[in-house]
């Protein structure tokens, strides 16, 4: 059997961004027959069609484009940024989607888990990204739903993931890889 290839887009550029280290939590909970992989955002240029229209297009966004097509799912884990998504993963769907008629998310099963420092757990950002995949063809896990307020509380003192955090991201990605399943 193959393994399926699911990528991990993380909308934080920060080096301690704990959407990183959700990510980085989540990569060992992959089941047998899975391989979660982080791929990375934060080096893609501002997205201009002229790139594509010129043939002018960035190193950065051929190597994202023949990644994003080589995975099965994809999975978000986002900050939330003056109530929405940020700017790095918005711009990641653009080039993904680009050149016109070549959207590399279609179709790809996908998952959006958001937090948040505060109590509101990244809603606004989970639902504006979801909007964005419905227009790119990304069916979306609809439960169990992932907002996480209070983010920092998510781990220990040591950064490892709590226990009932662990328990509660597991949950979701067995959700995920069994949703996964019957769609694909």
């Amino acid at each position: 059997m193959h393994k399926k290839s699911i990528g991990l887009f993380v909308g934080s550029l920060r080096t301690a961004s704990y959407s990183k280290k959700l990510a980085n939590a989540i990569i060992s909970m992959a089941p047998d027959g899975f391989d979660f992989t982080i791929i990375p955002i934060g080096n893609l240029p501002l997205y201009n069609q002229d790139y594509d229209d010129h043939n002018q297009v960035p190193e950065a966004y051929t190597v994202f484009r023949e990644a994003l097509a080589q995975v099965h799912g994809v999975i978000f884990i986002t900050p939330e940024y003056n109530r929405s998504l940020p700017a790095v993963l918005k711009n990641a769907l653009d080039v993904g989607s680009r050149p016109y008629g070549k959207n590399n998310w279609n179709g790809r099963p996908g998952m959006v888990i958001s937090c948040s420092a505060g109590g509101l757990s990244g809603f606004g950002a989970n639902h504006h990204l979801r909007q964005s995949l419905v227009f790119l063809n990304v069916p979306v896990l609809q439960q169990p739903e992932v907002y996480l307020a209070n983010v920092k509380d998510c781990f220990d003192e040591t950064g490892a993931l709590t226990e009932r955090s662990a328990k509660f991201l597991q949950k979701a990605v067995d959700a995920y890889v069994e949703w996964f399943g019957k769609i694909a």
